[in-house]
């Protein structure tokens, strides 16, 4: 377990994050659902971005553990298939 914070935005607030404050180098770096709404972003000490409310996260902060079970849902990955 990692003690980094994971939180979901709107991808059209990603010009207002400052990327030297999170854990990704870019937008493009960035976990998106498919929709291609949204991106994870995750980070150790909270973002500037975050507590001054420039950037509001979609949800709660999570945990790795949290991420991880969003990450495995539908609106962010493919189904497995099977051959």
């Amino acid at each position: 377990m990692n003690n980094r914070s994971y939180i979901v935005i709107d991808l059209s607030d990603t010009d207002k994050v400052l990327f030297s404050q999170v854990n990704q180098s870019s937008a493009q770096s960035m976990r998106r659902n498919l929709a291609n709404t949204q991106g994870l972003l995750s980070y150790s000490v909270t973002p500037s971005f975050i507590s001054d409310g420039s950037v509001v996260p979609v949800g709660d902060v999570m945990n790795q553990t949290e991420a991880l079970e969003l990450l495995a849902t539908s609106a962010w990955s493919e189904p497995m298939t099977e051959e």
